[in-house]
């Protein structure tokens, strides 16, 4: 789960971490007000989607020349029209894709004076189950970036967690990126205060860019991107009142109230599979003869009915999907269930593109009665690599 710029400064805010003073909005007639609660002299205005690269993005049907995401203001009254300007439009970056993300929140927070631009993140590190810092002196850059061109210019390292966070890690990080001085001490507080942030709210990613040197000389965290382990959000009542489903794919929020374990893809071919290895198996063959999946979706080992029959309807609401590939390998899933299921939404919502379905294990017999008697047009497929090439050549005509 992820969350906004101003919600999540707010929160690391509020374990005592140095940000500047902000103000969100969501109308335009907020904004002057908000941007007189500021002291200036200069406001910054931004955009608040879930997304990076906004100052470096475009708006749809844009002016020539007009700026990105990110706006500088030098009075009350410019901030102002800069946030009217953007709210409700759709800004497009690297990370939206061409569809882009509508602009439906304006952050106005106070300039900083900048002398030196840092990056900083604390990841999960799966290979070792540790928390990783990563930390570079190239801050405003994409990481990614940094790591092809200059990767020595990348600090990471683990963090066990028998010990925790110690002042050395701080320090550490604080030579990396050159400080001097009161900013060596600052930043071992304040990798105390990100690490204890980290651990406290289950996250998954913390990204600071860039983390700044103020012209002051002090260190704050300009930009800040959180993202959380949804598994644990049960625990976090006050994170789970910060989601913003506007931001969510329609398809992925319909299937997280079903429990179903979905991601829309950019491919044609809509996949239906239980357990999440088989579904990457799937993808993976259809893949192989000459296509790309639309979805990845697992219904999980215990799916009733009812929820067979959501995942179904989830699928065929996409645009993009041409034909689907049910494909179960019934163990703990019943192919009777999974039949029964598919039938219920056909006959609900109608099928309009090729079905190609592979049932093995438990019940496979009366799964395959059950659709051989419901009238569908469906393909029957032996085997996955059977249901792969059939649901293509289906597709391709």
């Amino acid at each position: 789960m992820n969350i906004h710029e101003y919600q999540a400064k707010a929160l690391l805010r509020s374990y005592g971490a140095p940000v500047s003073e902000g103000r969100a909005v969501t109308r335009a007639e907020e904004a002057k007000t908000a941007a007189g609660e500021l002291d200036g002299p200069l406001w910054v205005v931004k955009a608040q989607i879930h997304a990076g690269g906004r100052g470096k993005g475009h708006f749809k049907e844009a002016d020539a020349g007009e700026k990105g995401g990110v706006r500088l203001a030098k009075s009350v009254e410019e901030a102002a029209e800069e946030a009217k300007k953007m709210l409700g439009r759709t800004l497009v970056t690297h990370q939206t894709g061409p569809a882009g993300k509508q602009v439906n929140r304006i952050y106005i927070e106070d300039g900083s004076g900048i002398e030196r631009e840092l990056y900083l993140a604390l990841l999960v590190d799966r290979a070792s189950s540790r928390i990783s810092f990563v930390a570079s002196t190239e801050g405003g850059m994409d990481i990614e970036e940094v790591a092809a061109s200059t990767p020595e210019k990348i600090l990471t390292f683990t963090v066990d967690p028998a010990t925790g966070y110690q002042a050395f890690h701080g320090r550490r990080i604080a030579f990396a990126l050159g400080l001097e001085g009161k900013q060596v001490k600052e930043c071992v507080s304040l990798m105390g205060i990100l690490y204890k942030a980290f651990v406290e709210k289950d996250m998954e990613m913390l990204e600071i860019n860039p983390l700044i040197v103020t012209d002051g000389g002090s260190l704050k965290l300009l930009d800040a991107k959180l993202g959380f382990d949804s598994n644990a959000i049960y625990r976090h009542a006050d994170i789970a009142a910060l989601r913003d489903e506007t931001e969510e794919d329609p398809k992925e929020l319909a299937a997280s109230k079903y429990d179903l374990n979905y991601i829309a893809l950019d491919g044609e071919i809509g996949c239906m599979v239980n357990g999440a290895g088989l579904a990457m198996a799937t993808m993976d063959i259809i893949k192989l003869y000459g296509a790309e999946p639309a979805n990845f979706l697992d219904v999980g080992g215990g799916a009733t009915k009812e929820k067979v029959t959501e995942a179904f309807k989830i699928i065929t609401s996409d645009d993009n999907v041409k034909g689907i590939l049910v494909n179960i390998f019934g163990g703990i899933m019943r192919c009777d269930v999974i039949a029964e299921g598919v039938v219920a939404a056909v006959k609900e919502v109608g099928l309009q593109v090729p079905l190609v379905v592979r049932l093995e294990g438990t019940n496979v017999e009366k799964g395959k009665e059950i659709i051989n008697t419901s009238g569908l047009n469906v393909i029957a497929a032996d085997n996955l690599s059977d249901g792969a090439e059939k649901i293509v050549k289906a597709v391709k005509g």
